[in-house]
C-alpha cells in the first residue's frame, strides 16, 4: 500500500494521496497534464496550510466547500482506497455520500487520485468567491473543455459549496457540448449553472446568493491566460 508524495503518466495521470497542495502547482507532470488540479491547488488558504495539507486528506475530508472535491468531480477521477479487503476505484459521484462523509470503509484510506488521459488536455479554469484569501469558497466553480475545431466538444463543470457534496452543474455540460465557449451563447449556459442544486444558507451567503454567483461565476469572464475557458 503506497500513498506516495508523487505523480505518474501512464495510461491515466496517478498522483499520491500525500501529494500537498504546494506540490500539486509544483510537479512539471502535473501542471503539464491537469492544469485545473494545479491552478486549483494555487487558490487554497495560504502558504504555510498549502505546504502541509495533501489532496488525499482534503478528499477524505470531504467538505464541499473545499475546492479540491469539486475539482476531481468535474475531472471524473477515479479515487483509489486501499485497506484489509484490497484496493476498490471509487469514482466522486460514490466517494463524496454527505456532508463530511465518504463512502471509505472501515481500516480504508485514500492511496491515489486517477485522472483519465482525456481530460489532461484542453482549456480549464477553476474560479471562486470568498472574502479573504484564507477562507473557504463560498462558492466555486471547476470548469474543463475539450476542444474540437474552435467549438466545445464535451466540458465538465463541478461546483464547490452549491450542497452537501460536490456537485456537477450537468445542464450546463449539456447545452455547452458542441457549441462555441464564448459570447452570448455561453452566457445563456451560465444562466443555468445552480440548476439541480441545493446549496446551503449561512452567515456568509443565503441559498439565493450561492445560486445567483454559481451563474455569475461559470460565465464568460476576461481572459486570463492562454488555457482559461473560452480564451482560444
Amino acid at each position: 500500500m503506497s500513498c506516495a508524495a508523487s505523480a505518474t503518466l501512464g495510461a491515466s495521470l496517478e498522483i499520491g494521496a500525500l501529494t500537498t497542495h504546494y506540490e500539486l502547482t509544483r510537479d512539471p507532470l502535473i501542471a503539464a497534464h491537469c492544469g485545473l488540479l494545479a491552478e486549483a491547488a494555487g487558490t487554497i488558504a495560504d502558504p504555510a496550510v498549502r505546504h502541509r495539507g495533501t489532496i488525499g486528506g482534503a478528499l477524505a475530508h470531504a467538505d464541499p466547500a473545499g475546492d479540491l472535491p469539486a475539482v476531481v468531480t468535474a475531472l471524473d477521477a477515479t479515487l483509489v482506497a486501499a485497506g484489509p479487503s484490497g484496493t476498490r476505484s471509487i469514482s466522486p459521484a460514490d466517494f463524496f455520500t454527505d456532508y463530511l462523509t465518504t463512502s471509505l470503509r472501515p481500516g480504508e484510506i485514500l492511496t491515489a487520485i486517477r485522472v483519465g488521459r482525456s481530460w489532461t488536455v484542453g482549456a480549464y479554469r477553476y474560479e471562486k468567491f470568498h472574502l479573504t484569501a484564507q477562507a473557504w469558497a463560498i462558492v466555486g466553480v471547476a470548469a474543463v473543455a475539450q476542444r474540437s475545431n474552435g467549438h466545445v466538444g464535451a466540458a465538465r463543470v463541478g461546483l464547490t459549496n452549491m450542497g452537501s457534496v460536490p456537485v456537477r452543474a450537468r445542464a450546463v455540460e449539456e447545452a455547452g457540448s458542441g457549441r462555441s465557449g464564448v459570447g452570448v451563447r455561453a452566457r445563456g449556459r451560465a444562466a443555468r449553472a445552480d440548476e439541480g442544486t441545493n446549496p446551503p444558507s449561512d452567515l456568509r451567503g443565503a441559498a439565493d446568493y450561492r445560486r445567483h454567483l454559481a451563474r455569475v461565476l461559470t460565465g464568460p469572464r476576461p481572459s486570463r491566460g492562454r488555457r482559461r475557458l473560452g480564451a482560444h
